[in-house]
């Protein structure tokens, strides 16, 4: 009964009226809720001046534009504590600079690793209004604000370049909204004072009360061009004073940072403007290098035990021929006998997000690059290989022709006496205007021309150079040409540009025909050629349109007929080019393998290549033959998984040494890390079939175990840091250290700190207070000496068998380095050099924009032992110096008869820095 009587069919006719209905009630809701947004922040919805919408799109913009910071860890909320603020606080606001930063966005600004906590300098301002004398640095001014009434108010930033404006809702940092700012692509600026060039810079109605004070914090950033300068103003609504300057007497310190070191950070405020986070890979990221690779995170997988590898292959002595034990190595030459490793698979470390002016990679000169561009690895497909399809090709002279496609008008066999040409779109009859380049013999006068002989021509009568042909006789010559579609005789006469044989003769020879060739009215005036005696135009009504001066001056050839064809497309609507049925113009492309082409050796001018690959033709076949051995040791054990790194070390002479991790699947279906030096010796003395009619087969790797040559996966590796006076990175690097214990959750390293009395700051207590499960630390006088920090740091070690690194301040680590260490650290044979990326200024770790530091040599992995067998660090050459340190110590590693493995190392960083404070004060 209630369904014969429910009104559907009304309904649906009133479907629509619903619909609105719908609509307006979602409307009001919004409306609803953002009042009470309002209402929090204390807006009147009723304003006349900027209204409650104005609000609103603040709101939007605000939240679009505080994604990025607010979408982190909000860790840093729990760790708040409300400092005790005092009325003597008044007058002033905190400043807090951050020097030496690229960028001109507020985006920029964030990704400097000091920011907010470690700032170059701290000081105080009077007002909202600086202007530094200063370029590449970054702001930021907090503190808080004290209305001088109640009502409310609009707060306006102008900036050059990008800046923001946050407010707090009350006197917590934890609660500030953004208000105002000027721009955040980078690009955006506003004069002093100018307060009303973008809408986001003044905010909408901002309830205050006299009787509360705000937090508020400004950021700001300026590039090394044009005037600094960030101002902020405010007004009060509904009066006639425009905006003034927030000067002293109404603002007051966040807190009094007068005698606090660098390190003392917990008076620095962390909001959601400002706060400290970790960095990490971005997805949308341009860099290859930055993708997930297995490498990463391969230290994870438990290893297969060395005893399952005992007796896969055979033993054989490693003396590889290219070390230099007992030969002398010249003064800080070392460097340049150093080889790279081959690396399989990609491990995109080549920059080619970085590749815009650097083609080093290819082989081409760079003058050559900028005529011919990359024209040699494209072949142009013969005429009989060319497929036919629709389409238009813009008409060209004969001669530019050639000059474009690289070919010239060469006669073919005797036997046929045959030219070849080109197709010219003019071989068509029909009745339309067709653009053509004017000829200086198109008028009614002669001209010295310059021009190719024609085959016909055995005399001239003007000046004129051109190529002897075979043809050149009166004979008539059949002449082969591409046919058109709409050709009706395969050979026929046509005209030519005339010379002295231009009579009534029939030579029989063809030419690219023109649209004028035929005597049909095609509807508009042309120019008068020497070959067109015998046809009709209007010549009063050319001179009448064109200027005579234009008319039949060689200067101007193209000004009239361009005109005249354009006036003509017009009026009759006709393109002035035809879809015709022509020769597609394609080539033979071949698979460009560049890496193929790269050496082992190092290339200081080419910084952005990354590291030398290897084809999987020949690794693929040497883990083949690996696990057949290890399959016939133990059958049914393991199987491969994947292959995740081979590293290849040439040696032409005795054979090439390899590096293997593969990721093998045991019985059980457990995954393990199969990580082994293996040796593929030459076959030098064994003859090759001679049978040409059989396909040779490439013989089987020689493959052996190279006895002694292992790597040690339980070593210590000791990280020797020496410094003084660098709190900031002082407390970034204790900061990486914390980062890879946590992720790796590896015992068996230990931070080693030499400071040269640093007076601005503990390290000491910064140590103590970390959650480092192992370091030392060790106090020195004096000015800074690297190498004796360093060799002080080695003398702390005990164990003779453990990996020292002798490492830099301002790095940032990938997580697998100290297993990258380990696995490249041969104790008695080779040490590790990893190349280090350095990042741009303005650069972070996760856009990786830089180039690899090839020519640095001050990051080494060696074991102590072999560090003690040559010499040490040299203390007494370097004593008051700093700076090729590394480059001497080469030369000695080398002339001890160790091997350098050079290899490029994934998200492996060194951070911009300047020069600035770089330990160069003398101590009298």
């Amino acid at each position: 009964m209630i369904v014969t009587n429910f009104p559907l069919k009304k309904l649906l006719r009133n479907g629509k009226d619903l619909l609105l209905g719908m609509i307006l009630l979602f409307g009001v809701l919004v409306v609803f809720y953002e009042m009470v947004e309002m209402e929090s922040w204390g807006l009147n919805p009723y304003i006349d001046d900027n209204g409650w919408w104005r609000a609103m799109v603040d709101k939007v913009f605000s939240e679009d534009h505080q994604t990025d910071p607010v979408k982190v860890s909000n860790a840093w909320r729990s760790n708040y504590t409300p400092p005790t603020w005092k009325p003597e606080f008044k007058g002033r606001a905190n400043l807090h600079a951050f020097e030496d930063w690229c960028g001109t966005s507020t985006a920029a600004l964030r990704k400097n690793g000091h920011f907010p906590l470690y700032p170059h300098t701290r000081t105080t301002v009077k007002k909202l209004a600086v202007n530094p004398k200063w370029s590449n640095y970054g702001l930021r001014i907090f503190g808080y604000l004290h209305p001088h009434t109640d009502g409310e108010f609009s707060i306006a930033v102008s900036s050059e370049d990008n800046s923001e404006f946050w407010l707090s809702t009350d006197d917590s940092p934890l609660n500030v909204k953004l208000l105002a700012w000027v721009g955040k692509t980078g690009t955006e600026w506003a004069v002093p004072g100018e307060f009303d060039k973008y809408a986001s810079q003044t905010s909408g109605p901002i309830k205050l009360s006299s009787q509360r004070r705000y937090f508020f914090e400004v950021l700001y950033v300026q590039d090394d061009k044009g005037t600094g300068h960030v101002e902020v103003a405010w007004k009060l609504l509904n009066q006639d004073f425009g905006f003034t300057i927030i000067d002293s007497k109404h603002i007051s310190l966040y807190a009094s940072e007068s005698g606090l070191l660098p390190s003392d950070v917990s008076t620095i405020p962390q909001t959601a403007a400002s706060h400290h986070h970790i960095p990490s890979k971005q997805p949308g990221a341009t860099a290859d290098m930055l993708r997930e690779e297995p490498r990463d995170t391969f230290y994870r997988v438990p290893l297969v035990s060395s005893n399952f590898l005992k007796g896969v292959l055979a033993d054989c002595s490693y003396k590889p021929s290219y070390t230099l034990k007992g030969v002398r190595v010249p003064r800080y030459q070392g460097i340049h006998m150093v080889r790279l490793s081959y690396i399989y698979p990609n491990d995109y470390t080549r920059l080619t997000h970085m590749e815009s002016d650097e083609t080093c990679i290819y082989q081409e000169h760079p003058s050559d690059m900028k005529t011919n561009g990359f024209s040699k690895y494209i072949i142009p497909d013969g005429p009989e290989e060319k497929s036919t399809t629709d389409f238009a090709k813009p008409l060209q002279d004969e001669e530019e022709a050639s000059d474009l496609t690289g070919t010239k008008s060469v006669p073919n066999d005797e036997k046929d006496h045959v030219v070849r040409r080109k197709k010219s779109v003019s071989d068509d009859k029909e009745d339309f205007p067709v653009r053509k380049k004017k000829s200086l013999l198109d008028d009614a006068e002669y001209f010295p021309v310059r021009r190719r002989k024609s085959v016909l021509d055995d005399k001239e009568d003007f000046p004129v150079r051109r190529k002897k042909s075979m043809l050149d006789d009166k004979e008539y010559f059949p002449v082969r040409r591409r046919k058109s579609v709409l050709d009706d005789k395969e050979v026929f006469p046509v005209r030519k540009r005339k010379s002295v044989f231009d009579d009534k003769k029939d030579f029989g020879f063809q030419r690219r025909r023109s649209v004028f060739d035929d005597n049909e009215d095609f509807g508009f005036r042309r120019r008068r050629s020497v070959r067109n005696d015998e046809e009709e135009f209007d010549a009063e009504a050319d001179q009448k349109e064109v200027w005579p001066g234009l008319r039949n001056n060689p200067l101007f050839p193209d000004t009239y007929s361009r005109k005249h064809l354009r006036e003509k497309e017009i009026e009759k609507n006709m393109p002035l080019q035809l879809d015709l049925k022509m020769s597609t113009p394609t080539a033979k492309v071949s698979y460009q393998d560049l890496q193929a082409l790269q050496s082992d050796q190092v290339n200081f001018g080419c910084n952005l290549v990354g590291n030398v690959q290897l084809s999987s033709s020949e690794a693929l076949p040497l883990v083949k033959a690996f696990m057949d051995k290890l399959e016939a040791k133990h059958p049914g054990l393991f199987r491969l998984g994947r292959v995740i790194n081979v590293v290849k070390r040439v040696d032409e002479v005795r054979g090439s040494r390899y590096l293997l991790e593969l990721e093998v699947i045991d019985s059980s279906g457990k995954l393990l890390r199969l990580s082994q030096y293996i040796y593929n010796l030459n076959r030098s003395g064994r003859r090759r079939r001679r049978d040409t009619t059989v396909k040779e087969l490439k013989p089987p790797p020689l493959l052996c175990n190279p006895m002694g040559f292992q790597w040690n996966p339980a070593a210590t590796v000791h990280i020797i840091v020496p410094v003084k006076n660098q709190a900031r990175w002082v407390q970034q690097l204790i900061t990486e250290m914390e980062r890879l214990f946590k992720e790796t959750q590896d015992t068996n390293f230990n931070l080693i700190i030499t400071d040269y009395s640093s007076s601005d700051m503990d390290v000491k207590k910064a140590l103590e207070k970390s959650s480092l499960h192992r370091y030392d630390y060790l106090k020195l006088s004096g000015n800074f000496e690297r190498s004796a920090g360093l060799q002080a740091g080695v003398d702390l070690i005990k164990e003779k068998h453990s990996i020292v690194f002798l490492c830099d301040l301002h790095l940032h680590f990938p997580s697998n380095i100290i297993d990258a260490i380990r696995t490249h650290c041969v104790e008695g044979y080779m040490v590790f050099a990893p190349v280090v990326m350095r990042l741009d200024c303005g650069a972070a770790p996760f856009d990786a924009r830089g180039f690899w530091e090839l020519d640095g040599f001050g990051l080494l992995g060696i074991y102590k032992s072999d560090l003690e067998a040559v010499g040490g660090m040299n203390t007494e050459k370097f004593k008051d110096t700093w700076g090729g340190e590394d480059v001497e110590l080469i030369d000695r590693i080398l002339e001890g008869g160790l091997e350098v493995e050079r290899i490029h190392l994934r998200n492996f960083y060194h951070n911009f820095h300047s020069k600035r404070g770089m330990w160069v004060t003398q101590v009298s």
